[in-house]
């Protein structure tokens, strides 16, 4: 994976990655196998600062500052919730309402380290959802978050009744097959085993809007990455008629 084709944005003051689904956002010692996205920036850059984080399961768009006085403004900015986070997830199920927001605390899991649930001694977490498509037995939700709570959305969901596609934590750990959307699917004659359409987490970090310190409104969009774009071709075919 070269680094210029995750580059999405840059300028003097900031470098916008569209970072694929199983890299980390920041270096994690206990974890060797992966290079961190801001390690790749380093080989190139020298010092960078890390903004925000994305879960290492999540795709999508995730800025860094090339130098001190832009991390300060940019991770000030982030914090104060002046930051409009737009995500794009593929859902279990269809929800009720088309539109609506999941208002519920979050705190970290009395017992299970790493994973968060909702509760009412939790901090204040709100996410937005629009349904954009419907598919019977999946949504592709357009999420917004306004706090960044780990795990929001992924919780979010599970609290709504729609967990995230392939979500260990949250919902199951099963894969998206083609067999589950198509009628009458037939393995191919000399094919053993189905293919998974996708087997990570279907959740992708697609949209970023703020003002810089210049007041220009800078507008960071990540495309969809080739696996979700393929399942969703695949689930717009096999659409059965509602």
């Amino acid at each position: 994976m070269r680094l210029e084709q995750l580059i999405i944005f840059e300028n003097d003051d900031l470098i916008a990655l569209n970072k694929p689904s199983g890299l980390l956002s920041i270096p994690d010692r206990h974890d060797d196998t992966l290079k961190a996205a801001s390690t790749l920036l380093k080989q190139r850059y020298g010092q960078v600062f890390t903004v925000h984080r994305l879960d290492r399961d999540t795709s999508g768009i995730i800025v860094f500052a090339k130098h001190e006085a832009a991390h300060k403004y940019l991770s000030r900015l982030f914090e104060s919730r002046n930051v409009e986070k737009y995500y794009l997830g593929l859902v279990s199920g269809e929800p009720v309402h088309p539109t609506g927001s999941v208002n519920a605390p979050i705190m970290e899991h009395p017992v299970q380290k790493g994973k968060m649930v909702t509760n009412a001694k939790g901090r204040p977490s709100l996410t937005d959802y629009e349904v954009l498509e419907a598919f019977g037995l999946y949504s592709l939700l357009k999420l917004r978050i306004h706090t960044g709570r780990t795990h929001q959305i992924r919780v979010h969901m599970k609290h709504l009744g729609h967990p995230v596609v392939v979500d260990e934590l949250y919902g199951r750990k099963d894969p998206v097959l083609l067999s589950s959307i198509k009628k009458k699917f037939k393995l191919g004659k000399f094919t053993e085993e189905e293919k998974p359409l996708l087997n990570r987490l279907g959740l992708h970090a697609f949209q970023l809007k703020f003002r810089d310190e210049k007041g220009t409104e800078l507008l960071l969009e990540a495309p969809l990455p080739k696996d979700m774009q393929a399942l969703l071709q695949q689930l717009r075919k096999h659409k059965q008629p509602s």
